[in-house]
């Protein structure tokens, strides 16, 4: 997944939200894991409701695609506290093109959204090696801009859409 433009930003990092942080880093790990095993990062979204963690892929047949599926996804989600979308892209540093896991995100009611990523090179086998920590990218897209707050949904919508989900994960660390 290459089409998509996240603005870079060559200020300082901002304050990320710490349910926003975690749901970013869980995300990167995800897909660093599945990449070291040998798999594709199908595009993925990671929502945060209550204390439960839905993922859910965005298959496509172009990037725009995919976008658009976990768009909708996040768009329609009821009593979210964060998303975060992984995808693996590429990210232009010094007027060079470097192989990176990007993963965006957002809170409900903010305008923007930040993308952070581990920036990596692929061996002659295909062996990802990954740089030590993730990078800030800059601002990105929120999907979360024109919901509300969690706690401003009924707890039986939120229950009702969530709760009998078998795509949660465990419980949000």
């Amino acid at each position: 997944m290459t089409d998509r433009v996240v603005e870079s930003s060559d200020v300082e990092v901002p304050e990320i939200p710490e349910i926003l942080e975690k749901v970013l880093l869980f995300t990167l790990e995800e897909a660093k894991e599945k990449m070291t095993q040998g798999a594709d990062v199908v595009p993925f979204t990671a929502l945060v409701v209550k204390e439960n963690l839905f993922l859910e892929n965005h298959p496509g047949e172009s990037a725009e695609e995919c976008f658009n599926f976990a768009r909708h996804t996040v768009e329609n989600a009821r009593g979210a506290e964060a998303y975060a979308l992984c995808y693996d892209g590429y990210v232009e540093v010094d007027d060079e093109t470097k192989d990176a896991i990007i993963a965006e995100g957002g809170i409900p009611g903010e305008d923007e959204g930040v993308a952070v990523g581990y920036l990596y090179t692929m061996d002659d086998e295909g062996t990802p090696t990954f740089e030590s920590e993730p990078a800030y990218i800059g601002e990105a897209p929120n999907f979360m801009s024109g919901l509300k707050e969690a706690d401003q949904y009924d707890e039986d919508e939120i229950d009702e859409k969530y709760l009998d989900d078998e795509d949660a994960e465990d419980e949000v660390e």
